[in-house]
């Protein structure tokens, strides 16, 4: 069987624990999609971990982790994220690499930084990580395969002819230092050797790992709202983030993905540019940013610190409606229970007219928040494990944004921890 754990909305809901949870009961967790731009925080027995491109269930000694062609494989990245982790303890986990993932480039780091630089203030609010170049590469066939690091004279020549490209670019655009394609060309020897270990045709292994019935989990990066087609647009990433896309990023039939789990978070969080209808500002928002996730609402990837707002019924409801959603997660709703009352929102008024519906971008900019109120719990929720004994305001509240987004809430986070959950019939 097949699951996905995406994100409704911006990304950072806290898909990470929800995976690294899940991934008890599974064989084989897959990355799909983006790469070490955005990170899923995990807390566990281990410690605390930030992880970038390896899927969140590399802390069991059972399951397998893939990195599939759909990601931006930065080797030497995942080299050092192996490495960190088994520094802190955790055993060596079992990864494979997709033979057909494509490598992100050094020099994608370099245009991703220039082209924010060029842009100023009209920029993207990117990462830097070079996911944007190197999915133009992919798409323009410019790309590297992990396959082709193993035919060095095709490589040798595919260097050369790369690099006289870009030069073009960074000599008249950028005006910045040429690339060097012998250099170039000794890198990605390098790489090779790096990845060789863990090179694998993960189609083909996948067919006869669901053949034989194990149990997988699609890990998705991001949020409904940073989907380059269903998204933000132009304010979204460069890869699909949707669960669909989980089929085509890892090398499996559509058909087997049974299970939708899409992530909501109790309250609105955004890290990067874009419209953001429910945001807040000032000291109410320095206040739910201090005492968010676990440590404060700041990226896992950047440290930025993230835009915050109330919780967004129309973004949240659009966003699992996109997903293809069969069940929801709400995270992190034990850090509302300072709140005398909490506003949510409930529909954008756009140019007089109120509308439920998610619009596109343009519409999108123009949007205010209609909010409905809810009376506060005042009080920690962290440590409960039933349902029902939740206080009634904090029911309430999760019934409230079950009926909004429409779609079944089965586990409630209430703690950073593995075991802060609480399952619903």
């Amino acid at each position: 069987m097949v699951r996905a754990i995406v994100g409704a909305n911006w990304g950072d809901e806290g898909k990470g624990k929800i995976t690294d949870m899940l991934a008890k009961e599974s064989d084989i967790i897959i990355r799909f999609q983006g790469g070490s731009n955005a990170g899923h925080t995990i807390v566990n027995d281990y410690g605390k971990f930030a992880l970038h491109l390896l899927p969140s269930g590399v802390f069991y000694s059972h399951t397998t982790s893939i990195i599939g062609n759909g990601v931006a494989l930065n080797i030497p990245y995942l080299l050092k994220e192996i490495e960190s982790l088994t520094g802190k303890g955790v055993p060596q986990p079992k990864i494979l690499v997709s033979d057909r993932a494509q490598i992100l480039m050094p020099y994608h780091v370099l245009f991703d930084t220039y082209e924010e630089e060029r842009l100023g203030g009209k920029s993207f609010g990117s990462t830097k990580s070079g996911i944007a170049p190197f999915y133009s590469d992919k798409y323009a066939k410019i790309g590297f395969q992990v396959s082709e690091l193993f035919d060095n004279d095709s490589l040798k020549e595919k260097v050369e002819r790369v690099c006289e490209l870009k030069n073009v670019m960074l000599e008249n655009l950028y005006h910045k230092p040429l690339l060097n394609p012998e250099e170039l060309y000794g890198t990605l020897l390098q790489y090779r050797d790096m990845v060789a270990p863990y090179v694998c045709d993960v189609s083909a292994y996948l067919h006869e790992a669901l053949k034989e019935g194990k149990n997988v989990l699609l890990e998705g990066q991001l949020g409904s709202l940073k989907d380059p087609d269903h998204g933000i647009y132009p304010m979204v990433t460069s890869s699909s983030t949707l669960a669909a896309y989980g089929a085509v990023g890892a090398g499996i039939p559509p058909y087997e993905i049974k299970n939708i789990t899409t992530v909501v978070k109790a309250y609105s969080s955004a890290v990067g540019a874009g419209a953001f209808v429910s945001e807040i500002f000032g000291d109410e928002a320095d206040e739910l940013r201090r005492r968010g996730g676990d440590g404060g609402e700041f990226g896992a990837t950047t440290g930025r610190p993230r835009r915050v707002g109330w919780f967004d019924a129309v973004a949240s409801r659009y966003g699992c409606r996109i997903q293809g959603t069969t069940e929801a997660a709400l995270t992190v709703l034990d850090v509302l229970g300072y709140l005398d009352e909490l506003p949510v929102c409930v529909g954008y008024e756009i140019d007089g007219e109120i509308t439920k519906d998610f619009p596109t971008t343009v519409k999108l900019e123009k949007a205010k928040p209609v909010f409905t109120k809810f009376p506060g719990w005042k009080c920690q929720i962290r440590g409960i494990k039933k349902y029902e004994e939740l206080p009634k305001e904090c029911r309430d509240y999760v019934e409230f944004i079950e009926k909004e987004i429409g779609v079944p809430i089965t586990m409630v986070s209430n703690g950073p921890g593995r075991e802060d959950i609480i399952y619903r019939g």
